[in-house]
């Protein structure tokens, strides 16, 4: 499968003029830049053949039930599987740091094999994204899908096409006050991959 390269991302890995802060409710705010990975279709195809993605079954209404998605993580000592995923932590690092307070040190990769694969509506709170201000930066690769917001609770859901090389990043209240999902799709859509970096003990 073949994928147009981002042409939108500049040659030194910097961020992308295009990127945009946008201010949410009750202290969250989302970070959106399209394109911000050069040669992202490159690296989507070395990850989906190199990384040793798992199944995963998660309890459920008293049963076993697969996850939507196949999954890899790296932890803060953990070797990321290819360089490109290093320089983009570090240039996210460069940029966010400062405001955060603290590095991204991990790596989750979740791989959306077609449209029938999701992640339901949450927020990541397991840790100390529960309590206190964080941030998570996402990567996305391959075919565009749409990643959702809405406030914790309910209220009108926003979205953002993500794919790609595509850069979202959650910041500020968002992940105890809104929650974000990538919803089940019946149109025709193309594998992706999401690499989510995210500071120590942040899940």
């Amino acid at each position: 499968m073949w994928f147009q390269g981002s042409l939108l991302a500049g040659a030194d890995g910097a961020l992308a003029p295009l990127i945009e802060r946008r201010p949410l409710s009750r202290g969250a705010w989302v970070d959106y830049c399209p394109g911000w990975l050069a040669n992202a279709d490159d690296l989507f195809l070395r990850l989906s053949d190199t990384v040793p993605w798992r199944a995963e079954q998660r309890e459920m209404y008293d049963r076993m039930v697969d996850v939507p998605r196949l999954v890899c993580s790296y932890g803060a000592q953990d070797a990321l599987p290819d360089p490109a995923l290093v320089d983009a932590r570090d240039t996210l690092n460069h940029r966010y740091a400062p405001e955060l307070g603290e590095p991204f040190v991990t790596a989750g990769l979740c791989y959306y094999r077609d449209g029938r694969d999701s992640v339901a509506w949450h927020g990541d709170r397991i840790g100390r994204g529960r309590s206190e201000n964080t941030m998570v930066a996402i990567v996305s690769l391959g075919a565009e899908r749409r990643l959702s917001l809405r406030p914790r609770g309910g209220g009108d859901a926003i979205g953002f096409p993500v794919g790609h090389g595509d850069l979202l990043v959650m910041g500020g209240t968002c992940q105890r006050t809104w929650d974000h999902a990538v919803l089940k799709t019946a149109k025709a859509v193309g594998p992706r991959i999401s690499v989510q970096f995210r500071p120590l003990n942040v899940l």
